[in-house]
């Protein structure tokens, strides 16, 4: 069974007259047996593989992309329900085709596998018709746990925006689903609006020689999964305000407008399902000012798994006139603000960049250089050092490189999410 612990950060001492309360919770899951979730949550996953022609161009995107599907497969434990999709201008079940789901075992893997390595690259793409039929499969599944891993290496041509968006609104709250996008071809926003809206993961595939061992890992996290309904309550005073709630680790995800009313003080927000993990959140909420010597709960955070409350973690707010107290800055709130405005600047320099702008442009990821330094998240460092020459790291002194590949441009946009987890106190 999963236990579930939530841990708060932040520095409750305000100014007098002050409002805003931010704080980090740390949400941790742990599947140690000891006092939480009774019901184990049995997991269903499709693996949704686009074999558009694009994807025969180069051939060996859909050679490693059937190769990869397999592999994914072979991860699935016995007992869990399955089924891959095939996706072009249209949907189609590529196995199971009788029915909505097969149970895995030794002779439906094998079955899978047969079915993937007779797949052809031919026809569109229209995404939101794979995800519609991945809705209605997972329709028949037994578990509360519902993954989908997508893969496609080119753009949403053959439907309308207004009919994606309707199919992506319908999946909400249905299924999660994992985006990887392989090549240059495809749109990072458009894979971004899936994972953002499903609760998943995004990220690009450096190269066809990746996608077994990038498959092979979302399978098996997937199948790690142990708590399936998993909201993160939030309760708030008579007057107080939420400005916002953001998943901040492992990557930035603003959740403040799945807020669904849980109470007359209570919000909760979803957070998908849940394996051995932690994950972080920054919550900020205005609350009324008090005099010097005032103090409130100005919070309190719940972890409520399938409707049972599992954890609580209080949110403080004292009021002082102790300016040593007041104008101390809790470090994990300090640290996930600033990965919160590295995410930004990334974004806004590379439209800037984009759209011509190249004072914006530099101006915007220069900043993200000195962000990425000054946390010691040297992998944001590489991956902009792909865009720009630096001169000065600590400075945010950059050049723009004339001549960028599309690749090291969709790679840095793909990851600008992901975040540098804080360092706990009193290591390195």
């Amino acid at each position: 069974m999963t236990t579930f612990t939530a841990e708060i950060f932040q520095n409750e001492y305000l100014a007098e007259g002050a409002t805003a309360v931010n704080a980090i919770v740390t949400v941790t899951a742990t599947d140690s047996g000891a006092g939480a979730v009774d019901r184990a949550a049995q997991p269903a996953v499709i693996v949704i593989v686009d074999t558009s022609g694009s994807m025969a161009v180069p051939k060996q995107n859909i050679r490693a992309a059937k190769a990869a599907t397999c592999a994914a497969v072979d991860c699935i434990r016995d007992g869990a329900e399955f089924a891959v999709i095939a996706g072009t201008d249209l949907a189609r079940r590529a196995y199971p085709v009788d029915r909505p789901l097969a149970v895995a075992g030794e002779n439906t893997r094998a079955g899978a596998r047969l079915a993937i390595d007779h797949l052809q690259a031919a026809g569109g793409t229209a995404i939101g018709s794979w995800l519609t039929l991945a809705r209605r499969l997972f329709e028949a599944a037994s578990g509360t746990i519902r993954q989908a891993i997508l893969l496609t290496d080119g753009q949403n041509q053959h439907e309308s925006a207004d009919e994606f968006r309707a199919a992506l609104d319908a999946c909400e709250g249905r299924f999660q689903c994992d985006c990887r996008g392989i090549g240059t071809d495809w749109e990072v926003g458009e894979l971004r609006q899936i994972a953002s809206t499903l609760l998943g993961s995004l990220d690009m595939v450096a190269g066809p020689d990746r996608l077994v061992a990038d498959f092979t890992a979302m399978m098996d996290a997937a199948m790690s999964k142990r708590a399936g309904d998993v909201v993160l309550r939030l309760w708030t005073p008579q007057g107080a305000q939420v400005g916002f709630v953001r998943q901040v680790a492992p990557a930035i995800e603003d959740l403040t407008s799945r807020a669904r009313p849980s109470g007359p003080l209570t919000a909760d927000y979803p957070t998908g399902a849940w394996g051995d993990e932690s994950r972080d959140y920054h919550v900020w909420i205005d609350v009324p000012p008090h005099p010097a010597g005032g103090e409130m709960a100005a919070g309190r955070v719940s972890l409520v798994v399938d409707g049972e409350v599992v954890s609580h973690a209080l949110i403080r707010a004292v009021w002082t006139d102790d300016r040593a107290l007041s104008t101390r800055i809790s470090r994990e709130v300090a640290h996930y603000t600033g990965q919160t405005e590295l995410m930004e600047a990334i974004q806004d320099g590379l439209a800037a960049r984009k759209a011509g702008d190249e004072v914006d442009a530099t101006f915007r990821l220069g900043r993200a250089v000195q962000l990425a330094a000054e946390s010691g998240n040297t992998t944001k460092l590489e991956l902009l050092e792909a865009i720009v020459d630096v001169e000065d790291a600590a400075t945010g002194t950059i050049r723009l490189k004339r001549d960028v590949a599309d690749g090291d441009e969709m790679m840095l946009d793909t990851r600008s999410t992901k975040t540098l987890r804080v360092t706990p106190a009193g290591d390195g």
